[in-house]
């Protein structure tokens, strides 16, 4: 592949982030759930008090991949982590090093800062993914499962 630069998202790639994680939404057959905009990136990504944090890859100075994290923290451990949100690579761009590289950049970082581990999702149909996380050797945790409270749920518990 070409030249792979990644970066840290910044201010004025808000239009891109969205696109990005628009396409991961479609590849994820998730895109009635989508409701980012580029004022949620501004507020959320890089406002006072950023909910969230990303990398963006870029190949030959074009948007090729993103990849969205937030701090976590294990108490049992006593140890910081990252949790990685999203994470897309194009299609065209796929299998040529892009992917590698974006999560070697967050591998980087967390040596860097003393973080114990990075942990991600990936939905059981998506093969492809989960070949490219066992061939970086990740671990998949099996002794797990995911919980969600969401709308009127979320809103009727709150409620009492």
């Amino acid at each position: 592949m070409s030249n792979i630069e990644i970066r840290p998202g910044q201010r004025g790639d808000e239009t891109v982030i969205v696109e990005l994680l628009r396409e991961l939404a479609e590849y994820e057959r998730l895109s009635h759930r989508f409701r980012l905009e580029a004022e949620d990136v501004t507020r959320d990504f890089f406002g006072d008090t950023p909910r969230v944090s990303c990398d963006l890859a870029f190949v030959d100075s074009v948007p090729a991949g993103v990849l969205t994290w937030y701090s976590t923290y294990s108490s049992f451990a006593a140890a910081s982590g990252i949790y990685i949100e999203d994470f897309y690579v194009r299609s065209d761009v796929r299998r040529h090093g892009v992917g590698r590289a974006l999560i070697a950049h967050m591998a980087k970082r967390a040596i860097a800062r003393g973080i114990a581990k990075i942990e991600w999702s990936v939905l059981t149909w998506n093969k492809p993914s989960i070949a490219f996380y066992e061939k970086l050797h990740a671990e998949r945790v099996d002794d797990w499962h995911i919980y969600r409270l969401a709308g009127d749920k979320l809103a009727a518990l709150a409620q009492g």
